[in-house]
């Protein structure tokens, strides 16, 4: 099972991830999920792609209540066979990383979704619908809403346009990345996934962080990667130092989840 590269209560809380990317679902409505997946997936404003919490709930002002709603034990395997069917729905096919959390007691299903490599991407209006209309979207602040117009020619647009940290560095193979680096940004910001470090592989463990991924028998860096957690982060980029905060004191600048936007302004 995946474990999340990052502190859950500090996700929840919306601490290192801002509100406009997390989105709660106290229920398992498939069709605002899967809107919601591909919204993030498209990352049209490149923030970073996405947090879909299911089980969560949330108060008018868009705030967690704890403890959570939760979901029963019983069907979480139903849940993650529906959505596996139901990501396949969306064109082209976007899968993102499911962790099953437990907080207070009660289940959570977190989806990390990441900006994906082939946007833009649409997803049926209706996933449960017999016949299905797909439709593109995007994040509107903390809102998923249909791409429609001006919005969406530029949408389009970006196809083939991966934003630079999600690009593969054709020169950091995953073998560059230094795992003790890794493992000790983990273990700060307090994440579980540290403690499946010492039995992972580097590559299965930059793919859980997002900062690897590509075929399995020539598994690449991610620049953020390579920015970050590259041996010798110099010989692959020059000038990647001080680029954003990700890893606590020892890289502040480089960070997986902070994006500068194309249209010019800073998100943190």
């Amino acid at each position: 099972m995946n474990k999340l590269p990052l502190n859950l209560n500090d996700l929840l809380r919306q601490r290192t991830v801002e509100g406009e990317r997390i989105e709660y679902k106290a229920g398992r409505n498939p069709d605002a999920i899967i809107r919601t997946l591909c919204a993030f997936a498209n990352d049209f404003e490149n923030l970073g792609g996405g947090y879909v919490v299911i089980g969560q709930d949330c108060d008018t002002n868009g705030q967690p209540i704890f403890p959570p709603v939760g979901l029963p034990d019983n069907p979480l395997d139903k849940i993650q066979r529906e959505l596996l069917a139901h990501c396949q729905l969306i064109q082209p096919p976007y899968f993102p990383v499911l962790s099953i959390e437990v907080v207070e007691g009660r289940n959570l299903i977190v989806l990390q979704a990441p900006g994906g490599q082939t946007r833009p991407y649409k997803a049926p209006e209706a996933v449960t619908a017999s016949k299905k209309t797909w439709r593109y979207y995007i994040r509107r602040y903390s809102s998923t809403v249909e791409a429609k117009g001006d919005t969406e020619q530029e949408l389009l647009s970006l196809a083939a346009k991966v934003p630079f940290d999600d690009r593969f560095n054709q020169f950091a193979r995953v073998d560059d990345l230094s795992k003790p680096l890794m493992q000790g940004f983990l273990e700060e910001i307090g994440s579980a996934l540290a403690a499946d470090t010492p039995v992972l592989s580097t590559e299965a463990l930059g793919r859980q962080m997002n900062v690897a991924g590509g075929p399995n028998r020539i598994a690449l860096a991610q620049e953020r990667g390579a920015a970050v957690f590259q041996r010798n982060a110099g010989a692959v980029l020059p000038r990647c130092a001080d680029r954003r905060g990700l890893v606590p004191r020892r890289a502040r600048a480089a960070t997986v989840s902070t994006r500068k936007s194309s249209r010019g302004r800073w998100h943190g």
